[in-house]
């Protein structure tokens, strides 16, 4: 039911779209690229995924697992081994949302560690 909300709106919103001026299409895009500042590919938030940590898309592998166990020493092809639903673009994404938001992992590290 939710999907069929969701593919309506999306389609309603293709519909609109066709209906603005190139200039009104560039002052969207100006918007959604400001709301999305901070969205990094491949890494998804989902506050029913992990308890809303940031994880890896089509897995449940949060970032600050991978984070952690490249701190402890283990490569990125043992960890492709480990966990064969990832791909080397995914880690790639994750190093990349870690150096960005390195506090947040770091905190998520020790949280749990301490669990």
């Amino acid at each position: 039911m939710l999907m069929d909300v969701w593919m309506t709106t999306l389609q309603e919103m293709e519909t609109a779209l066709t209906s603005l001026t190139r200039g009104e299409k560039a002052q969207l895009l100006q918007v959604l690229a400001r709301d999305l500042g901070d969205a990094f590919p491949g890494i998804d938030t989902n506050p029913s995924v992990s308890g809303g940590e940031p994880c890896i898309v089509r897995t449940r592998i949060p970032v600050w697992v991978l984070v952690q166990a490249r701190q402890l020493g283990v490569s990125d092809s043992t960890l492709l081994a480990d966990y064969p639903t990832l791909r080397a673009e995914d880690l790639a994404n994750a190093w990349a949302y870690y150096r960005s938001h390195r506090d947040e992992i770091e905190q998520q590290i020790t949280e749990n560690e301490n669990a």
